[in-house]
């Protein structure tokens, strides 16, 4: 025999690399990013009724937790901590 869900069911599940949690409650389940908040939810009665409004808004969703673009790193600066080398005199000699 079953047991009965009466409260929520978490657990996590790594897809491409990334970590993920699964939670299953007794009103649908919610597919979020490890450490994030928002997520894809699913509710059983539009599981079950095979609303055509449920598979238009599963594909609207797809992109949801597509990887982000990579942004572009900025070209190293000045090395901090060192000293930067003193600029030479207009007769050629280095300054001390």
């Amino acid at each position: 025999m079953a047991t009965l869900l009466e409260k929520t069911l978490k657990r996590e599940l790594s897809i491409g690399g990334r970590a993920f949690i699964v939670a299953i409650t007794p009103d649908g389940l919610k597919l979020t990013l490890k450490g994030r908040r928002k997520g894809l939810e699913l509710e059983w009665q539009a599981l079950v009724s095979g609303d055509a409004a449920l598979a238009v808004a599963l594909n609207a969703s797809i992109g949801k937790f597509a990887a982000k673009p990579a942004t572009p790193t900025p070209p190293p600066g000045p090395v901090r901590g060192k000293a930067s080398p003193k600029p030479a005199r207009r007769d050629g000699k280095v300054r001390k």
